[in-house]
């Protein structure tokens, strides 16, 4: 027999809720709230740490349970639930009937390895918009690139609505967050190109070379890249625009470069 939760006045209901709700506390607990079965498999596939596992068996059976309790290296705590608990601590309308407790972990620039000497890098300036985060991630997955860096963050990586836009692409990328004179360190003494995606000084960038080590450097639409980066630049490069606007939506900028850096990468002549 499962421990059983039918109050949400519960501890770990308000637990969870303050996990969910402030950045403080999932850095002070050093954990985080995860929501439905494809989150949770690509959580366990990056060796993501389980604590608690809560379901509602309604919606997830116990003998899915039991599959899941198989997957994970540890032996977390299994807590069923009642469907007042479950509507109360569910962020999203269909997380499949369970929600686990997982321990974060450290994303400084010391966790970054490389399996090639050709590195593919995508670094985000101050992106503050979750949804910009999550999508940015999304990229990073498809396109396999080696990491991401996020320069100057404005909100911790373990956001509910990072972790929801990203649809668990947050899990499979290595990801470093740092200042940007820190990532620029980095870059510099791994001798990996820059490219900044800028209006001054550009060039088209699909006349750059990607096949060697590089980073792609994205900044915010409203204030674009610090001066930081662009006097640490390699090369300033810029998506031609037909229209009669001169920018972007970040992810959507990032994704165009990136895919061109992967089809050099593919497709060599």
């Amino acid at each position: 027999m499962y421990k059983q939760i039918s109050s949400t006045q519960n501890s770990i209901v308000k637990y969870i809720l303050q996990l969910q709700e402030k950045s403080r506390n999932r850095k002070k607990e050093g954990k985080f709230v995860l929501e439905g079965f494809r989150e949770l498999s690509l959580a366990l596939d990056g060796n993501y740490t389980i604590n608690t596992i809560l379901f509602y068996p309604e919606i997830c059976s116990h003998e899915r349970v039991q599959i899941l309790l198989e997957n994970t290296k540890n032996s977390p705590e299994c807590i069923e639930i009642t469907k007042d608990v479950y509507q109360k601590i569910a962020y999203r309308g269909s997380t499949e009937g369970v929600l686990t407790i997982v321990e974060t972990k450290v994303h400084s620039l010391e966790t970054i390895s490389f399996h090639n000497k050709t590195p593919l890098i995508l670094v985000a300036e101050a992106p503050e918009k979750p949804g910009n985060i999550g999508a940015l991630l999304r990229t990073a997955d498809a396109a396999n690139v080696d990491a991401v860096f996020i320069a100057n963050p404005k909100t911790d990586l373990y956001n509910p609505n990072i972790v929801r836009s990203s649809v668990g692409c947050v899990f499979t990328t290595q990801v470093a967050m740092a200042s940007t004179s820190e990532i620029i360190s980095f870059l510099q003494e791994k001798e990996i190109s820059i490219y900044c995606a800028a209006l001054t000084a550009s060039e088209n960038y699909h006349i750059q070379n990607f096949k060697n080590a590089t980073a792609i450097v994205v900044g915010t639409e409203a204030t674009g890249l610090s001066d930081e980066w662009l006097k640490n630049s390699t090369q300033n490069i810029i998506i031609p625009m037909q229209g009669k606007i001169d920018s972007m939506n970040v992810s959507v900028a990032a994704a165009i470069v990136i895919f061109e850096a992967k089809r050099q990468r593919n497709f060599e002549s």
